[in-house]
């Protein structure tokens, strides 16, 4: 309600030096080009909340010229293209309005009735059709790291228990990870290069390649402590990306040709159950 106040004010502000509001049938105009208004309703909205008084007399009188000059380019456009030309835009206005309704009612139709849910089995068939599809164009990993002071408790026996990693291990790990820096033990899931560059200081693409290698064990130092990284697996550029990795993409892929096919169906349908309902006749 306090917006609607402002704009109100604003509005005055805006129109006093060009005459009082134009009242209408239709509501309180704020500005005229030609035959064509602005209404107070049409920019009520206009001003966040929190917006200066200063910030939004601007924001409104910057509206309303950019309206103007859009349709005082309109009313010129009328004047001086020929009707051939304004017909082609009329012919074009209407068939966006249609497809935009068209698409819109087909997407509702679809979001009701369209499977999502794409199991393991139907993307491994795709995932192995379409292998050539699917090769890198960045190194992953396997990887697993966690950054702490070299003059930590027991640091021997925390780089014994990273290094072996059996589920005794990863519990008494996991259990003391709030003195680590930082950490990351999950090392089932394959993630970029460029992540653990990005994320670990240490890792530079000057020395990367020594995570470049499978089952390796690496220890690099900075002034604020020692990683202890293990790689267990790599995949390099142009090597074929594993399902797992590419799965939410065959997801996305799969779920759209269905969306299309579902489509294709709807159309069938709506068209067909036109005609046996004596909606749509083509005359001869």
């Amino acid at each position: 309600m306090q917006n609607k106040t402002i704009i109100i004010f604003l509005l005055a502000l805006v129109v006093t030096s060009c005459d009082m509001f134009k009242t209408t049938t239709v509501g309180t105009a704020v500005a005229r080009v030609n035959q064509s208004y602005l209404y107070a309703d049409d920019i009520k909205d206009l001003v966040p909340e929190g917006t200066s008084k200063e910030d939004s007399t601007l924001l409104v009188q910057n509206f309303i010229n950019r309206w103007a000059t859009q349709q005082l380019l309109v009313d010129g456009a009328v004047l001086n293209l020929s009707d051939e030309k304004q017909q082609s835009f009329n012919k074009l206005v209407v068939q966006y309005k249609n497809d935009l309704y068209a698409k819109a009612y087909l997407e509702a139709l679809v979001k009701r009735s369209i499977d999502t849910l794409v199991n393991k089995e139907e993307a491994e068939v795709y995932y192995n059709n379409n292998k050539d599809i699917f090769k890198l164009n960045e190194e992953l990993l396997k990887f697993r790291y966690i950054h702490v002071d070299e003059n930590i408790i027991d640091y021997k026996k925390i780089q014994e228990r990273f290094k072996r990693f059996n589920q005794e291990d990863k519990k008494i790990l996991d259990s003391i990870s709030i003195q680590f820096k930082s950490f990351s033990l999950n090392d089932s899931i394959w993630i970029k290069l460029t992540q653990v560059i990005s994320k670990i200081p240490v890792v530079t693409p000057e020395n990367k390649n020594q995570l470049l290698k499978k089952t390796n064990f690496v220890q690099l130092k900075d002034s604020l402590g020692v990683y202890l990284m293990q790689v267990n697996d790599v995949l390099f550029r142009n090597d074929t990306a594993p399902l797992e990795y590419v799965k939410p993409t065959i997801d996305q892929i799969v779920v759209n040709k269905r969306k299309l096919e579902l489509i294709r169906q709807l159309e069938k349908d709506i068209t067909k159950d036109a005609i046996k309902n004596k909606q749509f006749e083509i005359y001869n």
